[in-house]
């Protein structure tokens, strides 16, 4: 069962969830955008979100006079998924997290350990 929600209501709650990000860990982010889209890419239907670009693990030497990383998080796989707005409001901010974590280096199997998988 999902839940109904528009476009901007859910980019309100992508917005909280990074609001809720710690000051002393959003300082590290560098050069990243979080976009929100409405749909998953066609070959990965279920992805609730994707991380695209170069850690800051394996950024080496001057990585300058780039495009920004992106974060996608994806609206319709989130809104399928959950049948309370409270399961969406933690879906989300789960989702936010593990996005932003691979940002900093975490793989899939750690953030699995860590209940963000």
């Amino acid at each position: 069962m999902s839940i109904a929600m528009g476009a901007a209501e859910f980019e309100g709650l992508v917005n909280e969830a990074l609001d809720a990000i710690p000051d002393e860990l959003s300082a590290l982010i560098e050069n990243v955008v979080v976009l929100v889209e409405d749909d998953a890419p066609a070959d990965d239907p279920d992805l609730l979100g994707l991380y695209d670009g170069v850690a800051l693990t394996e950024r080496y030497g001057d990585y300058g006079m780039v495009l920004p990383d992106r974060i996608f998080i994806y609206r319709r796989p989130l809104l399928e998924m959950c049948a309370t707005e409270e399961e969406l409001v933690r879906e989300v901010r789960i989702t936010v997290v593990h996005e932003i974590a691979h940002h900093f280096g975490i793989d899939d199997d750690r953030l699995h350990e860590l209940g963000y998988g």
